[in-house]
């Protein structure tokens, strides 16, 4: 039986992968830096490790993972977040000697995982995207609109962005911004009342779209801008070509997931970021037919892919977020899909798998605990 191993598994997208692969009949191996977590507790892993996490121990985390994958079997390795995906990158050639893995090289990484960049592709492909000034070059801040947010070109979860409201506000901040978070930018800031939209695709390496999933944000937590707690899968073509077209540019080879939001002054749709690994709500994609996991790890082997059939119109609904949206919402009691809808045969749960309830247990014991960090509370206090 082959093994794939999942880094930075201790995640909630780790619940649904594991199980596909599990699925497809492949041995499952995890590399998890919390106890406490949906992924560490789920029954579709059969071989757990408990690791020093990645981010800020990028160097030492690779070579805990050489050292494993010359003592045992690994045919795959698919990582859960971005430090994890970075690494896999600046390493591949080597980690390629033991196991396989999917992919870019590192250059064409950090022109996709860098915000920046990435919007300086998009202008040359001519796909929409947020007005955006490189603040590493000689620039005009009397081209910019505002409100506005200031952005460290790499970063994730909303650290180190800002809401200015004038130049006055943004040129006070741009020192500090930089020497705490390195090279940043600041970008015209999109009203809230547009779509938010979530794109998954895998490049093969003959540079060919394999597959693809939408799936539109209809609830997130915090209510002001946060992780997407109700989301339902949709069809949205052309966009997908607009995505895949930045990957060839890109030269990306391997899975991405962009983050797309609709612009409700003109209902353009704006691509702002590219997440190297599969995010938190994938499992809406995989119940709607895609089977993410077994699509990735075909690609890794060289394996035939299998034809899958796109049933869009799933709701995933992450139960714990979800509860607290609807205590902070205003809008608790007018949403679609509505908040009260908790059955049928297209609603599903992020968090809970009623085959997996030791995974739902711990990974929501594990939740309740972060809430009494305040370290936590910030990363979800949402953009200020």
């Amino acid at each position: 039986m082959k093994s794939v191993l999942l880094l930075e598994a201790y995640l909630i997208q780790t619940q649904s992968i594991a199980k596909s692969l599990h699925q497809a009949g492949y041995r499952v191996i995890s590399f998890c830096e919390e106890k406490y977590s949906y992924g560490y507790h789920t029954k579709y892993v059969d071989e757990k490790h408990i690791t020093i996490p990645c981010e800020g121990h990028q160097e030492e985390y690779y070579q805990l993972l050489l050292d494993f994958l010359k003592n045992n079997s690994v045919s795959a390795i698919i990582p859960m977040s971005d430090e994890s995906a970075k690494m896999l990158a600046q390493h591949q050639d080597e980690i390629f000697r033991y196991s396989a893995v999917s992919c870019p090289q590192i250059d064409s990484f950090l022109k996709g995982y860098d915000k920046n960049q990435l919007m300086k592709v998009c202008e040359r492909l001519g796909v929409g995207h947020p007005l955006t000034i490189d603040l590493s070059e000689t620039y005009d801040l009397k081209k910019m609109s505002y409100p506005a947010i200031i952005k460290p070109n790499i970063t994730s979860g909303g650290r180190g962005m800002r809401i200015l409201e004038n130049e006055e506000e943004l040129k006070a901040i741009i020192p500090q911004t930089i020497k705490e978070y390195g090279n940043c930018h600041v970008q015209e800031y999109i009203p809230q009342g547009g779509r938010q939209i979530k794109v998954q695709l895998l490049i093969d390496r003959k540079n060919s779209l394999v597959c693809s999933s939408v799936m539109q944000k209809t609830r997130w937590y915090p209510v002001k801008g946060g992780s997407s707690c109700c989301n339902i899968t949709i069809e949205e073509p052309e966009l997908v070509k607009a995505c895949f077209s930045i990957l060839q540019e890109l030269n990306w080879h391997g899975f991405a997931d962009f983050d797309v939001i609709e612009d409700p002054r003109d209902e353009t749709l704006k691509i702002m970021e590219i997440n190297p690994r599969v995010p938190a709500c994938i499992k809406s994609a995989i119940v709607s037919g895609i089977n993410w996991g077994e699509i990735i790890v075909n690609d890794i082997l060289y394996q035939p892919q299998k034809n899958y059939d796109y049933d869009p119109g799933h709701v995933l609904r992450f139960l714990g977020f979800d509860t607290l949206w609807f205590l902070k919402s205003k809008d608790r009691h007018h949403t679609y899909p509505s908040w009260y809808s908790f059955f049928g045969r297209k609603v599903h749960y992020q968090d809970l798998d009623w085959t997996d309830l030791g995974s739902f247990f711990w990974g929501s014991y594990g939740n309740i605990r972060k809430l009494f960090s305040s370290d936590f509370r910030k990363s979800k206090s949402g953009l200020n």
